[in-house]
């Protein structure tokens, strides 16, 4: 059977047993009973009775319970309920933190898709996404979250931003055509996939997966095959109280049969052992541990990182590598122009002057040739015009409860309407969200800081014709009537334009464009992408006579050259400090990422994560090399580009293999078996999807590198104090040890009960560990 995107959508419909009126209320709900909700399966939350269980573990704790059993048949209830309340109150502790770290985590579950609008029995409804099933008719437009895998039926300038799933920040175009060979998920131009952005345009889908049969269903459930890591501290501290228990009983065998043989009573002997094991075992390392950590956790919740496991919060401490994502995390998610071409000249984007023909007709193209939306002067709503795709009406500005009607929008009517071209409805979408592509949103911003309007310019030069952008030309066109007369308005890649120019634009005169400017305009593009910038040209072309007729490819012919807009997502203000305190700090900081290799070099570079020396490699070279030249080969690259969640996987078990404690970084569904591999996971709390958050061990509120350094150097400063902790109460332990032993051989009178020891260890162990609570975490 041919895959979804192999089909023919009237193919789709007839495999899903559906129609383009959608199914009917009863056909759903049967399909909810066979497929289930429309949700992951998370793994099982832990009662709070298992996690107090669960801190009884401890092979110390369990000799404490030993003694404090002894104690009992022996009608020692004094120590007894001495060492019960102790390790009851270490239980308390952890498991009130663990409920605190997981009320923390719930609450940020905000990146979801709790609605969706679907065709149900010929209506357009506003449902839970938990309500969809396979072969609801789904529609989408800009800023929507996917919540299904579907087939598009219907595409109109349709984009959509797969980086959560292939790790690519920009956005694809879509289409509705079937594709006729089989292509890897990335390529399937005719798919969406649960938990993708909208960016732009508009759609009809078919729904054909839902739940743990989606792409993210497939991907979170290689997770069950990674295995959960114990961190550096847990190693530690089961060696050393294996180490410990194994000294302690065997000393207290060699004390009970030396009482035995000098002729003491067996019941004698036997609490003799007992109080040198209460002697020994450090009662308040327990008490210590966890509230060294509860205090690092609540310290660094207030500085936006969240701790999702208690005993993560050391982990940070022994971080010697830190595989970070580079969009939003290193950078500001948030691209912008740096840097305008006009007259064969680059120049600054503030230098641009609307009283100047050239540059006013740059930015109105900026405004016009664009889908995006950026709210102006804090107003509330906004205006947005185009033809929806299927012959419905769109949405209103509100959701409505499941099941209800969504009333219809007034169309306007047909031909140049005063608020849109032809057939065109409006509608209202509140709020102060930005939507649309990063470009178009950049493009944008241009225009509102040259202290011009884009929805004004809009209003006052209707959309009358869409040629939508598509990945084979590579450009999109609007036709808008300009005070000079109607004009094709066209944005897209260089090359394509430049050879669709038969003209320029040169200081206020249109004149043939030759070979040289060509030249010229190519080697600015260049130098531009050689910095990391992407590249956006902008053209036009004045339009005469009766255009209506003339196809879309002879249209977007013969145009004027105009200028380019050269534009990146700059690094956070922040990154570059805080890469250099890792690197002061012996930590090596290490970038993933699915962009191109050109731009992830130039912002590494930026930032210090690149410097003389180091290497910048891409997914296929990592596919070149097996895992042993892998290993060989880490410790000179810096930079990853263009690489795959296999990757992400294959790079961490690298480090790890070289014995680094290595921490990853990441966001989208495709980062969650890395994340969980890695020694700690540090998800992101306001991109982050689901999937990730729960393979993560932390997560950041504010998706921000600097706050992993102020995390790490909070671990390291827990890791510290639990070290001191340690070697301060086996030193104060080895008085108690030494008076049992030296009574023991000079055959003295049993100097302490058992619950003497308990008090004194109490009284010293107490001490430092309120002395750390009250600040020294």
């Amino acid at each position: 059977m041919k895959d979804w995107y192999q089909c023919t959508g009237e193919e789709v419909l007839s495999r899903l047993e559906t129609a383009r009126r959608g199914l009917t209320e009863a056909q759903a709900q049967e399909r909810k009973k066979q497929y289930g909700p429309n949700a992951l399966k998370e793994a099982g939350t832990k009662p709070a009775w298992k996690v107090f269980l669960e801190q009884f573990k401890d092979l110390l704790v369990m000799i404490l319970i030993g003694a404090a059993l002894i104690s009992m048949a022996t009608d020692n209830m004094e120590s007894t309920v001495v060492i019960f309340a102790v390790i009851t109150l270490n239980a308390v502790l952890g498991t009130v933190q663990h409920e605190k770290a997981r009320k923390s985590l719930e609450s940020l579950k905000s990146l979801s898709a709790p609605w969706a609008v679907v065709m149900r029995g010929g209506e357009k409804i506003s449902i839970p996404s938990a309500e969809v099933v396979p072969g609801d008719i789904l529609y989408l437009e800009s800023g929507d979250l996917a919540v299904a895998d579907g087939r598009i039926l219907e595409s109109v300038s349709l984009q959509v931003n797969e980086s959560s799933l292939t790790g690519e920040s920009d956005s694809v175009s879509k289409q509705g055509r079937e594709l006729m060979r089989e292509v890897s998920l990335a390529d399937r131009s005719n798919m969406v996939y649960s938990g993708s952005l909208v960016t732009a345009g508009r759609g009809v889908v078919a729904v054909t997966g839902t739940g743990m049969d989606t792409e993210i269903g497939r991907i979170a459930s290689m997770m069950s095959g990674t295995e959960e890591k114990k961190t550096p501290l847990q190693v530690s501290l089961d060696q050393f109280g294996s180490r410990l228990a194994a000294a302690i009983m065997v000393i207290c065998l060699v004390v009970f049969a030396l009482s035995m043989y000098r002729g003491m009573a067996m019941l004698d002997s036997l609490m003799f052992a007992v109080a040198l094991a209460v002697a020994a075992i450090p009662e308040a390392l327990g008490s210590i541990v966890t509230i060294v950590q509860a205090m690092g956790t609540q310290k660094m919740a207030r500085e936006q990182a969240i701790i999702k496991d208690l005993k993560a919060v050391e982990s940070l401490g022994c971080v010697s590598v830190i595989c970070t994502d580079k969009t939003g995390t290193l950078t500001q998610n948030r691209m912008t122009v740096e840097q305008v071409e006009m007259d064969g000249k680059l120049m600054r984007p503030e230098e641009l002057n609307p009283g100047k023909e050239g540059h006013r007709l740059f930015l109105e193209i900026c405004a016009l040739a664009n889908d995006g939306w950026i709210p102006e002067g804090g107003g509330p709503s906004r205006r947005r015009s185009g033809p929806y795709g299927e012959g419905g009406t769109p949405l209103p500005e509100g959701r409505s409860m499941a099941g209800r009607r969504l009333e219809p929008y007034e169309k306007t009517g047909a031909g140049w309407s005063e608020n849109g071209g032809p057939g065109q409805r409006q509608k209202t979408r509140q709020g102060q969200q930005e939507v649309g592509d990063a470009t178009e949103l950049a493009l944008l911003h241009l225009v509102h800081q040259s202290g011009m309007s884009p929805e004004g310019l809009r209003q006052q030069f209707p959309r009358g014709r869409e040629i939508p952008f598509d990945s084979t030309r590579k450009i999109m066109s609007v036709v808008c009537r300009l005070p000079q007369g109607p004009a094709l308005l066209v944005k897209g890649a260089m090359d394509v334009l430049l050879e669709r120019s038969t003209h320029i634009h040169h200081q206020g005169d249109i004149r043939s464009i030759t070979l040289a400017d060509k030249r010229n305009l190519s080697r600015l593009g260049d130098n531009c992408s050689r910095k990391g910038l992407r590249v956006l040209a902008l053209a036009y072309r004045p339009l005469k006579g009766d255009f209506s007729a003339i196809s879309d490819s002879s249209l977007e012919r013969e145009l004027v050259f105009l200028g380019f807009a050269a534009m990146m997502d700059p690094p956070r203000p922040e990154a570059r400090a805080a890469v250099m305190d890792a690197r002061r700090a012996g930590i090596r900081p290490v970038m993933i990422t699915g962009d191109h290799r050109v731009t992830a070099m130039s912002i590494a570079r930026q930032i210090g994560i690149l410097r003389e020396g180091e290497k910048a490699v891409t997914g296929d070279q990592i596919d070149a090399m097996d895992s042993r030249e892998l290993e060989e080969k880490i410790q000179d690259i810096s930079v990853y580009a263009r690489v795959s969640p296999e990757h992400k996987l294959r790079i961490v078990k690298a480090w790890q293999a070289r014995g680094r404690i290595t921490a990853m970084t990441g966001d989208g569904v495709n980062d969650a078996p890395a994340l969980k591999q890695a020694d700690i996971g540090v998800a992101m709390g306001q991109t982050g999807t689901e999937v990730s958050k729960d393979a993560a061990s932390m997560i950041l509120a504010d998706d921000n590198f600097a706050t992993i350094i102020k995390a790490v150097s909070n671990g390291r400063n827990v890791y510290r104090n639990i070290r001191n902790a340690i070697e301060f109460l086996l030193s104060g332990n080895m008085a108690g040890i030494f008076c049992v032993l030296y009574t023991t051989l000079k055959s003295l009178p049993l100097p302490f009960a058992p619950v003497h020891l308990l008090f004194i260890n109490l009284l010293t162990d107490s001490l430092p560990a309120w002395n750390t609570r009250r600040g020294n975490c």
